[in-house]
């Protein structure tokens, strides 16, 4: 059976590499293309996390894209830091002098253009960072969404809560109206997994010290980068603050990569329009669920609820068993 294509775009933090992991462990895809736009980290820092990630799987054949490195309007927020400074937890001293040279020429936008075209209602698209490629990807070809097989986004939230501001997660706030665009103007089918979604299916931090206690080099490169940043998180659990990773070891980009690779992971969603709220002063960025027809829209989008915990934890012990063709 032919395995199927697939390009991720990334902000390569933490949880991007795991989910970057769980797509290059899949025995049935085929990681067409890494792009890579800023957000957990500038896109020089996501470029070099890719390659390491890339390295420690053993599959530097794949091709790795720069992408934007600031939002569709205006200057670029400030990023968090939960990730440390370089999206990676700030664990590596050393740096690739030739980073540069193994990134590719063509810009991510144009690449990720070119590679739906060559393969037209195939390739399966997930998006783990900032949505600003895929906004400028449908300005420049109004067609590229009709092109795509599906598309996964991690981002946005379907209760009003945000993580990063009173009603916005991370992605989208970081640049809402590449938010808006893309679930606008992408009528392929798209699934979202929002914030909420992963943390209401978050994982034990047994199950997350048994996965990266394993000696394979995957493993190892997940615990040393959690090392720092999830310590933090499993004290937090612990004492029943809330945090970002919430009540539990939460993967956060791993449950849309889970949700392309096997859709049997996803046990229920809400199948409604949405749009991304632009103007609040307050709820900017924040994803709105209409389910009474409000908006007149004439395109769904699959709001994910709830995941079957088993399967999503097999694919993670699968993703840190690498290297593995």
């Amino acid at each position: 059976m032919a395995k199927r294509p697939l390009i991720i775009d990334t902000d390569c933090g933490i949880d991007d590499a795991q989910a970057i992991m769980m797509a290059l462990a899949a025995p049935d895809i085929r990681v067409l293309a890494v792009t890579c736009v800023f957000g957990n980290t500038s896109v020089e820092n996501v470029c070099q996390n890719v390659l390491r990630v890339l390295d420690v799987c053993e599959r530097q054949e794949i091709p790795v894209f720069r992408g934007s490195g600031g939002p569709l309007v205006g200057a670029s927020s400030q990023a968090r830091d939960h990730f440390g400074t370089d999206g990676l937890g700030d664990v590596f001293k050393d740096q690739d002098p030739q980073w540069e040279q193994k990134i590719q020429k063509e810009h991510a936008v144009n690449a990720m253009i070119r590679l739906v075209n060559e393969n037209q209602k195939q390739v399966s698209l997930v998006a783990l960072g900032p949505l600003t490629n895929l906004a400028l990807a449908v300005r420049l070809d109004p067609g590229f969404p009709q092109k795509l097989k599906d598309l996964f986004i991690m981002g946005g939230n379907m209760e009003g809560k945000g993580n990063v501001s009173l009603c916005a997660e991370f992605n989208f706030a970081m640049d809402a109206e590449s938010a808006y665009v893309v679930l606008e103007d992408f009528l392929c089918p798209t699934y979202l997994a929002s914030w909420e979604f992963a943390c209401r299916n978050a994982l034990t931090w047994d199950f997350f010290n048994q996965l990266v206690s394993q000696n394979a080099p995957a493993a190892v490169f997940m615990r040393t980068v959690t090392s720092r940043c999830w310590a933090f998180s499993q004290e937090a659990s612990r004492n029943k603050r809330d945090v970002h990773f919430g009540p539990g070891f939460v993967s956060y980009d791993a449950y849309a990569m889970a949700a392309c690779i096997d859709g049997s992971v996803v046990t229920e969603s809400i199948e409604c329009p949405v749009r991304v709220e632009l103007q609040g002063s307050m709820s900017r960025g924040m994803v709105v669920l209409d389910r009474t027809d409000e908006l007149k829209k004439s395109h769904n989008v699959f709001v994910l609820t709830k995941c079957d915990a088993e399967k999503f934890r097999r694919l993670l012990v699968e993703s840190v068993r690498q290297p593995r063709r």
